[in-house]
């Protein structure tokens, strides 16, 4: 009789890669928007591509995996959830760019406590497997943070729609949605992270 071997995977590891490549795209990010120049939208783009690559190594080690020691939907979801994070990153940028968006105060400071969430995302997966509470902590950061960029974007709205450039408003508005956006998956990020350390215990 034949027996076919699979190759494992460490999916705790090739997550954390993910993980912290999107850690590499939001500080970038912060970078920029502190002094946006071309050299720094390129490199957010080339951190989202990388990223994208490493996405598509956890979704086929999932494919060629019998056995997974977290479920595979949370396992795919929460490299869902990470790579939506930087993918708003780079089409911030992208779009600060072609509408010819200045950076601002708000932008700044959501960028900013995204790339804070990001770190304790980074955290928490880190301490998945061996260290559930220490995970749990980060995760509880996490919300933390993406619960202060809905408030910044709040903020920044009601700023906006002070002016009377409609234009510039409808520019600015979908800045700030892509990092509410972005925010809202490193919510959800925390939670598939909660989960999975629910179903392990």
């Amino acid at each position: 009789m034949l027996f076919f071997r699979r190759e494992k995977y460490d999916f705790y590891h090739l997550l954390l890669q993910q993980a912290e490549k999107t850690l590499e795209g939001l500080s970038a990010l912060d970078e920029f928007m502190e002094e946006p120049s071309p050299a720094r939208g390129m490199r957010v783009s080339e951190l989202e591509k990388q990223a994208d690559d490493l996405r598509r190594i956890v979704i086929n080690a999932i494919n060629e995996s019998l056995v997974t020691p977290i479920d595979r939907e949370d396992i795919f979801g929460l490299s869902r959830a990470i790579d939506d994070m930087i993918d708003y990153a780079k089409s911030t940028v992208e779009e600060m760019v072609l509408f010819e968006v200045e950076t601002n105060d708000h932008l700044k400071k959501m960028a900013k406590s995204l790339y804070e969430a990001g770190q304790d995302i980074v955290k928490a997966v880190s301490h998945l497997k061996g260290k559930p509470r220490v995970a749990e902590e980060h995760l509880i950061r996490a919300k933390k943070s993406e619960n202060f960029v809905e408030h910044l974007y709040r903020q920044a709205l009601a700023d906006l729609f002070k002016k009377n450039d409609v234009i510039s408003i409808l520019k600015t508005r979908e800045l700030y949605r892509h990092l509410s956006n972005a925010a809202d998956r490193g919510d959800e990020a925390a939670d598939i992270i909660g989960d999975i350390l629910v179903k392990s215990q």
